[in-house]
């Protein structure tokens, strides 16, 4: 049996996952691992191209606000977000923080995007979120507050874990995908054999109420700790592997399920790059 997420208006469960590893993975400078979670009649396209030149950008695409939770350009620039969780759920009077990996696409390298996320975000009322945006040379964690700027630091290489909670904050969420990518691993798999085994995975913390109870006083479902979830009317919708190689004249590959992974295969969204593709 599923469990059942109630929807209250004008709230959501804010649960996305986010797992980047830079400059930690022989010939691919930049591995990106993301499952983006939603109510499931929210309309949205998984993968398409959201602008056609100058630079040409993919990524998903929110129907009703027209924004999205991941983007890639043709420089290798890749920008990911997960909802910051406000009490009553997000304010509808400010600007869709799916605009900003857009921005952050626009842009020719990460530090760049950075530096154009700041002031976007200093320009305008968006609800609060955290991202990560990256490319071949470097890697930087956004925290978006509902007001004052932007928190920007940059960061070192390795694997960095983000859902919706602050980087570095405690989570179980993400001690379950470090344990299981540090596992896969010492037993030899390749980062991109290991990202699909875990984004297509269920596996929660059990709690005899269904509830897990952080030590701030937070409280969540058990049910959207898992990597892949899967509640009544509410989960995983859709989950993509991004990598940027060496080459600063390689496109990016990237593979999206249309779904979510556990049941949804990884297609190759590579053909998006050539011109006339849609």
């Amino acid at each position: 049996m599923r469990l059942r997420v109630s929807r209250p208006a004008a709230t959501v469960p804010d649960v996305c996952l986010l797992v980047v590893a830079w400059q930690s993975v022989e010939h691919w400078p930049l591995v990106v691992g993301a499952n983006r979670d939603e109510w499931l009649d929210r309309p949205a396209t998984a993968v398409t191209v959201l602008r056609e030149s100058g630079p040409r950008i993919l990524g998903g695409r929110d129907e009703r606000a027209g924004g999205t939770w991941l983007a890639v350009n043709e420089h290798g620039v890749v920008c990911g977000l997960t909802n910051r969780p406000v009490a009553g759920g997000p304010d509808p009077t400010r600007r869709s923080r799916g605009r900003l990996p857009l921005v952050a696409a626009e842009t020719r390298t990460a530090e760049e995007a950075a530096e154009a996320l700041t002031a976007e975000v200093a320009s305008g009322s968006y609800n609060p979120a955290w991202l990560l945006v990256g490319d071949r040379r470097s890697l930087h964690h956004l925290a978006v507050h509902p007001d004052g700027p932007a928190e920007v630091e940059r960061l070192a290489p390795g694997l960095h874990v983000l859902e919706n909670a602050a980087l570095g904050d405690p989570s179980p969420k993400v001690d379950h995908v470090r344990a299981a990518l540090a596992r896969a691993a010492a037993a030899g798999t390749p980062l991109w054999e290991a990202l699909p085994v875990l984004l297509r995975d269920h596996s929660v913390i059990e709690a005899p109420d269904g509830v897990h109870r952080f030590a701030d006083g937070r409280e969540r479902r058990t049910a959207t700790l898992a990597p892949c979830v899967h509640t009544d009317g509410y989960g995983t919708r859709s989950s993509a592997l991004v990598r940027v190689g060496e080459d600063p004249g390689a496109l990016p590959e990237l593979l999206v399920a249309d779904g979510p992974p556990c049941t949804a295969p990884y297609d190759d969204g590579r053909r998006l790059w050539a011109a006339g593709e849609a």
